[in-house]
């Protein structure tokens, strides 16, 4: 039975801002049924420790030295589900309001991945792989392989690490790696981690890993171009032999129409009609618009950043509005943003709803009660919403990038198939164009529609297949 320490800076169900946890709380949990010991450490917040600490088992508190770090960490135990759970205390660092985005990024994620090596140790649990997870532990395998040179119990573990989104980089001035890490200059001399007169957590993880994943196929062929490579294309390529794509699942058992507590109305592939119908209404008297069971609701939950291809929106507010559609949007982000959704909410009143603000119950009810989900990224690694979409059957509509490529097939009207519409050029006119089609494939052919939804609920967004993805890899590393 091969031992797994998945290593992150933010893992459900104790902590979240984005998909990363996602993976954290659900691929450790599937792996473990498998047959695998996959064990997870996160770093201990304010808001972990608010909520839980009292509930956690204390194992040590241990020195950590590491440049002109000299401080101690405190390792908490904890089990959730078939997973255990370690915590690294440090109430400097990261009893903070917010996770990422201070200063000191670069100290306190050093000390993280310093704690995270010496608490090996210190509990005397030594996995076969260390799997990081983005840049905030991209240093471990460096350090691994640098810092205990003459001990074999680092040097056998074998190292994976996963690129969640390539634009964070985790890139800081040349000093914080003598200052904060202990790694001698030369590797900044030899170029193996510097990047940009400075050093990346990511390069570094690239390039000290044995494997390399990134969260979808399409994924990992796009960073290896100067478009989607965020200037690190050419070390991805130097690594390409190692990169893979696995795609993300969703915890199906979480993420469930028939069982999600959320939900005024459960319902599954077979009674999803009427399922939609109470939910949709549902939604409709909760955020204020006309409650009607036969306009088209169209949903986003998302963080509402130029990433997500929300300017895009934006420039055709008035055609879509102009359609006959419901809109509902939940999430923050650039605030140029949030203002015109307000303004549409403002402009069309009873029609359109802006909810500022993130509300988890409220997300778990639009993907129930809309119709078509809407994701125009950019770029998307991978994307969660638009399988939960699907899973509760509504149809996503994508731009074809990343993860948004591999798991919606878009409606073809000759042949039935798909599971969803997408557009492929990153311009508000196809955009606009695709979301007439599926107007009128709603309005107009109602039949189709509704054997899309089924197509959509009968797809596969578990993490069955994936975990198996990374079971065959991980077996390969040995």
């Amino acid at each position: 039975m091969k031992s797994v320490l998945f290593v992150a800076a933010e893992g459900l169900p104790y902590i979240k801002t984005g998909g990363l946890a996602d993976v954290i709380g659900s691929l450790p949990k599937i792996l473990n049924e498998k047959g695998m010991d996959a064990r997870v450490v996160l770093p201990l917040y304010k808001r972990i420790a608010e909520k839980y600490r009292g509930e956690f088992t204390k194992l040590k508190t241990i020195p950590i030295h590491v440049g002109v770090i000299d401080t101690v960490a405190t390792i908490y135990q904890s089990q959730w589900e078939n997973v255990t759970y370690y915590f690294i205390e440090h109430a400097g660092y990261f009893e903070r309001d917010g996770l990422y985005g201070y200063p000191d990024d670069g100290e306190r994620f050093a000390f993280y991945q310093k704690a995270v090596l010496e608490m090996l140790w210190a509990i005397d649990f030594f996995p076969d792989i260390m799997h990081c997870h983005d840049w905030h532990t991209g240093m471990i395998a460096a350090m691994c392989h640098i810092q205990y040179p003459d001990d074999q119990r680092y040097q056998q573990i074998k190292h994976m690490y996963t690129i969640h989104n390539l634009a964070f980089q985790g890139n800081f001035p040349a000093d914080v790696l003598t200052d904060c890490l202990g790694i001698d200059r030369r590797y900044f001399d030899d170029g193996s981690m510097r990047f940009h007169n400075g050093i990346s957590f990511m390069k570094t993880g690239i390039i000290f890993s044995d494997k390399i994943t990134t969260v979808s196929p399409s994924y990992s062929q796009e960073i290896l171009t100067a478009q989607y490579g965020e200037q690190m294309d050419e070390v991805l390529r130097f690594r390409q032999s190692d990169l893979y794509g696995i795609v993300n699942g969703i915890d199906t058992k979480m993420w469930d129409p028939m069982t999600d507590p959320a939900l005024p109305a459960h319902y599954n592939a077979e009674t999803v009609l009427e399922g939609k119908r109470a939910n949709k209404a549902a939604v409709q008297k909760e955020l204020g618009l006309r409650v009607a069971d036969d306009v088209m609701m169209i949903g986003i939950v998302s963080r509402l950043t130029w990433q997500k291809g929300v300017y895009l929106i934006i420039e055709k507010m008035a055609d879509i509005m102009g359609l006959d559609v419901q809109f509902v949007v939940l999430g923050t982000g650039e605030t140029h943003i949030e203002n015109q959704f307000k303004m549409m909410e403002d402009k069309y009143r009873r029609r359109a709803v802006y909810y500022c603000g993130y509300n988890d119950e409220l997300a778990h009810r639009i993907y129930a009660g809309c119709d078509l989900f809407l994701m125009p990224s950019l770029f998307e690694p991978c994307g969660i919403g638009q399988l939960i979409a699907m899973h509760y059957g509504s149809l996503p509509l994508v731009r074809e990038t990343g993860g948004l490529r591999d798991t919606v097939h878009p409606y073809n009207q000759y042949t039935k198939e798909g599971n969803g519409f997408s557009f492929t050029a990153f311009n508000s006119h196809d955009m606009l164009y695709t979301l007439r089609c599926a107007a009128d494939a709603y309005y107009l052919n109602r039949a189709d529609w509704d054997q899309l939804v089924q197509q959509a609920m009968g797809t596969d967004v578990s993490w069955n297949l994936s975990a198996d993805q990374y079971t065959k890899l991980y077996n390969e590393m040995d």
